[in-house]
Parts: structure tokens; sequence; C-alpha cells
């Protein structure tokens, strides 16, 4: 546990300048990060900052105050929702995100009746690991392709520059910088790249000066811009991700609790912290957003300023609500150049892919016993090389969902011999006392 004294404990008040100052802090350390996801996926920035924002309210509302985090768009969904909004329309997508959010309230609510021993095992870190890293590595195409193609989907000296320096900005902001700085190097790159763009002509200004200061955007709203459906498809594209995007948040929850000195496991619980993330996952489906998470970003900023006051996230929230109805700054995130979201993509859809690798290692999973060997290997070829087993002429399962499901069933169906010896000792032990 986190032993220096808070500047600002989680209920305590700040003045008026602390609010606005750090509020603003929290809203840029996840800026970059929330609205790189709509703009990769090919939906609305500002429709994003305002469900994050909404979101992020009634997180702190369920989980009585007690847990200081802002609540951002997912990266772990992007696969899932540029292939539902491609195959099927954004309708398909935006249920996808509303169903992603029912399966966190239903787990939840078995948390609460039976704990999370049952979660912890079904997907022990030998599945996780190498299930994130299916996440990212999937991507890795769609980055390469907007970082070096142009507007005519061919390959673009011009554009693969800007890519690389966008790239560049990104990674030296992150290792060689230090405080709240070394926290935002994707909006930093952002920024950088954006800036390079104008120097290149790549950035249109009209849309921008054109704009509305004040204006609505546009809400996906269903049985009003789409009916929804539910194809199986959709279900097995993004329930797998979200089975890792849990194991994700319970990981958040322990960090977060060793930062601000508390158990947030037991008080307000895990469950409720979940149900949180359901319910703002859920508003954000139903509104035309990207599902929400927690942000290791945030984690981050209050670790560098230890104000862990949960007012700060609120006045976050309101900030982003607000930005998403200023015209201006949506034609401005809306004008940010391909290339540009290239290079970032570039980056951390493989920081989600070494994410996956970094559970492994710091579960010490042991790649001697060939059980590991066979869960990880199967996961890892099946995810990334398109796998698909045909069930009916209606119904099959591939890609990111088969590996999930066969990782799952090879963890349970084979045996593990470490476990097993441990049972034998402590046996025997039992045995001669």
């Amino acid at each position: 546990m986190n032993s220096q004294k808070p500047v600002l404990d989680i209920h305590e008040k700040p003045n008026l300048g602390q609010w606005i100052l750090l509020s603003l802090q929290h809203l840029f350390a996840m800026f970059g990060s929330t609205v790189f996801v709509p703009l990769v996926v090919g939906i609305s920035p500002a429709i994003a900052l305002i469900s994050s924002g909404i979101g992020t309210l009634i997180f702190i509302l369920i989980t009585r105050g007690k847990v200081p985090s802002y609540l951002g768009s997912s990266f772990a969904f992007i696969a899932p929702m540029i292939y539902a909004k491609i195959h099927y329309g954004p309708g398909a997508a935006f249920t996808g995100v509303f169903i992603t959010g029912v399966l966190y309230a239903f787990i939840a609510l078995i948390i609460n009746r039976v704990g999370v021993g049952w979660l912890l095992k079904l997907l022990p870190p030998i599945v996780v690991g190498p299930i994130i890293m299916v996440i990212g590595l999937s991507l890795s195409s769609a980055a390469v392709g907007m970082a070096m193609n142009g507007a005519n989907g061919k390959y673009n000296t011009t554009s693969i520059t800007v890519a690389l320096i966008t790239l560049a900005i990104t990674i030296i902001t992150a290792i060689f910088t230090r405080g709240f700085l070394s926290v935002i190097p994707i909006l930093v790159g952002i920024i950088g790249g954006y800036i390079t763009s104008i120097f290149f002509g790549l950035v249109n200004f009209t849309p921008i000066i054109e704009a509305k200061w004040l204006a609505v955007p546009h809400f996906t709203l269903p049985y009003v811009d789409y009916t929804p459906a539910l194809p199986y498809k959709i279900v097995m594209l993004f329930l797998p991700v979200a089975i890792v995007t849990i194991s994700e948040h319970i990981g958040h929850q322990v960090v977060l609790g060793n930062v601000i000195n508390k158990d947030l496991m037991k008080d307000p619980g895990l469950d409720r912290s979940l149900f949180g993330d359901a319910v703002s996952t859920m508003i954000a489906g139903l509104i035309g957003g990207p599902t929400t998470t927690t942000y290791g970003e945030n984690i981050g900023v209050l670790a560098i300023t230890r104000a862990y006051s949960v007012y700060l996230f609120i006045g976050a929230a309101v900030f982003a609500i607000t930005f998403g109805f200023i015209g201006k700054i949506s034609a401005f995130l809306s004008s940010i150049p391909t290339p540009v979201m290239g290079g970032i993509s570039i980056l951390l859809f493989g920081i989600i892919a070494s994410s996956g690798l970094r559970v492994l290692v710091e579960n010490k999973i042991d790649f001697s016993q060939q059980r590991n060997l066979i869960i990880a290997s199967v996961i890892l070829v099946i995810g990334i090389g398109g796998a698909v087993i045909h069930i009916t002429k209606d119904f099959s399962l591939e890609g990111m969902a088969l590996s999930a499901i066969l990782g799952v069933l090879l963890n349970i169906l084979l045996p593990n011999k470490k476990v097993e010896k441990e049972v034998i000792e402590n046996a025997k032990n039992e045995a001669i006392s």
C-alpha cells in the first residue's frame, strides 16, 4: 500500500483553482485515448466524450464516490466494432456495445452472490495473456494501413513520413519526459502529428472554421436511426473481448487500491465497480458511443499528484460533456489526418499485444510446461490466423471468439501437473502429521 499522505483525500473538496486545474489534468490524461477509439472506428468523437463523461458520473454514483476513476473509450473493442460496422452497419456495432454492458452487469451480479474466485479460475493468466495479444496483433494490419497509405488506399510517402514522425514524438514523450507529460504521450503525439500534418498540407481547416461553437452532435439512437438486431456473430465478436476486459477491470481496481491506500475489492466491492462500468457501457451503446473502461492513465496521474479527490473526476466528466457540445472541438478532432492516427496506432496496438505478454511475465508463467505452451500456441495461431469452424450453414466460430473459447476449454481439460504435484505434496504432509 502507498504510505504517502495524499494532497487531497477521496472525499476532500478542492478549492476552485484546484478543481479546475486538476480536473482538466485528469481529462487530458485520457483525452487522446478516448477520442482515438471513435476516430479509428469511424464514429463521432464528440459522442465518445459525452458518453465517457456521463458514464464516469454514473460510475461514481454507483460506487458511492469511493473509487476515484475516469471511464474512457476501450481499445479492446476496436476490432469487433470495426467488423460489426462494416458487415452489419453502425447499429450492430452499438448493439454489441450495449450487449457488452449487459454481460458486465450479469458478471457483477454473480460476483455479488458467489465472489470472484470462479472467474479467476476460468480465466487464469495463461488464457488471458494470449487473448490480449490476439486483440492487439489482429489490429496490426489496420495500423500499418493507416500509416502507410494515402486517401486512395495506395502507398504514400507523405503519409508514412507523418506517421513515423507522430510515432517518434509519442515514443520520445513516453520515454524521456517526467511527471504529467509522461502520462499523456498519446495526446502529445496527436498534437505533434497534427502540427506536422499542417506543414505537409494534410489538414483541411474549412470544416473547423465553418463549425458552430455550440452544436448538438448526432446521437445514434435505437429505433430512431436503426432497429436493434442480435446476429450471433455480433455476440461472438464482443463477448470474448468483454471477458478479457473484466479481468483488466479487476487489475485496475487492485492497482488503484494500492495507490490510494484503500481495499477497493472490499469497499465498495468489485461487484459495484463492475456494475458501474456496465451501466456506463450500456448508456454509451444507446447513444452511439464506444464501450467504456477504467483508465490506467488516470491511475498514473493519481500516483503523481496524490490528489485522490473524487470531485476531480466529477469535474473531468463535466468538462468532457461540455467539450462534446462544442462544435469547433468536434470539427478539430475530425480533421486529424489518418496518418497521424496510424502512427499512434502502431504503438498503441503493439502495446495492447505487449500487455498480454506482460500478463504472462508478471504471473511467472512457466513455458517449460507443455500445458502452458499448448494453450498459448493454440490461442495465438487460431486468433491471428483467422481460423473458422462452420457449426451449421448459418453459424460459425472464427478468429478471436474461437481462440478464446478454445483457450478456456484447453485450460479446463488439460491436466495441470503443477497443481497436481501440490495436491499430492499436501496429502503426504497431512498423512505424516
